[in-house]
């Protein structure tokens, strides 16, 4: 396939307001591409490319444009190629080597593939080809009901592969993604709600517990032989000792327990989450740490126990498997209820023990492998948000030198990001350094004083509410918003919608105390 066949096509579903027209577009440019073609045009269309480490950035790429080629002959598998090269080049002399590389890419490109390619490189390719239009776009193709592409992709983890499977075996193809022990799957995920009258308003008589600011964990057990992976579904389990001994002691002989991870205080009462944090992500001296910090695995959901997997089965049906077989002192406090005040009463005791909030679980619900759906909703103790850097300007004073004044943004469902607003507060010296350093490297362009990066660091901003603003796209703006932490453990997908925000903004004032 030809890189012009998917520039056009990419194009094309950026100019398209309609999301059945999107789906058309992508599941005609999917059934053109060759076996070996699909995966890497699966990447291209959601804007990634499958090397997961290029170390180039747009200096480089501006610096490496050369003439354009004429006529379009450049195949989306020499594309590929060549960043395989790129990624696996390396040592002395590898930045010419590296250059000559992309210099070779684009003279081979059209203008139009040539600025694809930046865009593409630098994490701004904006064409609203996001992985839930992509996933009904492979269904399509393959004409096999979307729910099953989607529910294969949240279990593989890997769209891509899923969709070399449906379209060069349909069905049969799908059949091979299932929960396999010691193989880990997207964990589920929480939208955001007002307070806990908004979630009892959502899901009616509901599960609530304590929400724990700790570290998410997968644990596998199949027999003797553990494992334990982060949220980003990397395996941790040389890094906690802890969490393997507790899964251990819990009476399944195979299991998928759904957990958290997280440093305590003596008195049982959490330590912050930067703790937790630099206890998880220690690989060496890994016993020291544990005696500095030790951690506390808490589980609280189950997703596959003795043989037969728990996906499809209601939350309520899971929790009281679960709850047969892990002790209470290793589950979150729990409550069922429909009463407001008793929910409130609840929430109350959580913030009381040093918790973020709680998180209300619809009792019906199946476990949606990767899904942020109103099944699970997080209810948090003050205004807080997890927005992602889109831009930084460099600061004054005491900061100049460093990259200080952070631009925030939601996700936008159909593509994108929407900017709320700007923050310097909430920095510390070491922050400011380790952001600068960071932010240079995800560098996409600069205009003045202002560096903007590829959309990929998530952040935990507080914020005393939102006032409307003719500044912004959104039309709502960030009042006093303030650092709280960086979310290493989470991707820009994950981020808070604009959806969330304006909920938010449009909810009654809230009493003291709740979220």
């Amino acid at each position: 396939m030809l890189l012009q066949q998917l520039v056009r096509t990419s194009l094309l579903v950026a100019d398209t307001s309609s999301r059945l027209a999107k789906i058309e577009l992508l599941a005609a440019l999917l059934r053109q591409a060759a076996p070996e073609e699909i995966e890497i045009v699966i990447a291209y269309l959601s804007g990634s490319v499958r090397q997961p480490k290029l170390g180039v950035g747009w200096a480089t790429l501006e610096a490496a444009r050369v003439a354009p080629s004429e006529t379009p002959g450049l195949l989306v598998l020499d594309v590929d190629a060549t960043l395989e090269r790129l990624a696996s080049t390396g040592g002395k002399g590898s930045a010419a080597s590296r250059s000559a590389l992309l210099r070779t890419l684009f003279a081979g490109a059209t203008t139009e593939e040539q600025d694809f390619l930046v865009r593409l490189l630098t994490g701004e390719l904006r064409q609203g080809a996001l992985e839930g239009i992509m996933v009904e776009a492979v269904a399509r193709s393959a004409g096999l009901p979307a729910q099953d592409v989607r529910r294969a992709a949240m279990l593989a983890g890997d769209l891509g592969a899923v969709a070399r499977a449906a379209l060069g075996e349909g069905a049969a193809g799908l059949s091979r993604f299932t929960v396999r022990l010691l193989s880990p799957i997207r964990p589920m995920l929480a939208r955001t709600a007002v307070d806990v009258q908004d979630a009892l308003a959502i899901l009616g008589t509901a599960a609530f517990e304590y929400k724990l600011d700790g570290a998410r964990i997968q644990v596998h057990k199949s027999g003797a032989d553990i494992r334990v992976f982060s949220r980003l579904m990397n395996d941790v389990t040389s890094a906690v000792p802890e969490v393997v001994e507790a899964a251990r002691a819990i009476g399944f002989e195979d299991a998928i327990l759904d957990g958290e991870a997280i440093v305590m205080d003596a008195g049982g009462r959490p330590l912050p989450f930067q703790s937790t944090m630099r206890r998880f992500g220690r690989k060496l001296d890994v016993e020291e740490w544990r005696g500095e910090l030790p951690l506390t695995a808490f589980f609280f959901d189950l997703v596959h126990a003795d043989g037969t997997s728990l996906l499809a089965e209601p939350y309520a049906h899971r929790y009281d498997r679960l709850a047969q077989r892990v002790p209470e002192t290793r589950r979150p406090q729990h409550l069922v209820t429909g009463d407001a005040a008793e929910a409130q009463a609840f929430f109350d005791a959580a913030i009381s023990a040093g918790h973020e909030g709680l998180v209300a679980k619809d009792l019906h619900a199946p476990y949606e492998a990767g899904a942020r759906g109103a099944a699970w909703l997080k209810i948090k103790r003050a205004d807080t948000l997890d927005l992602v850097v889109l831009a930084a300007e460099w600061g004054h004073g005491r900061r100049r030198g460093w990259l200080s004044n952070l631009h925030l943004g939601a996700r936008d469902p159909a593509g994108g990001f929407v900017m709320l607003g700007k923050t310097f507060k909430g920095m510390t010296d070491e922050i400011l350094e380790w952001q600068t350093k960071r932010l240079l490297e995800l560098e996409t362009r600069r205009e003045g004083p202002v560096v903007y990066v590829r959309p990929e660091l998530v952040v935990e901003v507080a914020f005393n509410g939102l006032q409307t603003s003719p500044h912004y796209p959104a039309g709502l703006a960030l009042r006093f918003a303030r650092l709280v932490r960086y979310r290493d453990d989470k991707r820009a997908e994950e981020a808070d919608t604009i959806e969330t925000v304006r909920r938010i903004a449009g909810a009654a004032p809230r009493t003291s105390g709740s979220s």
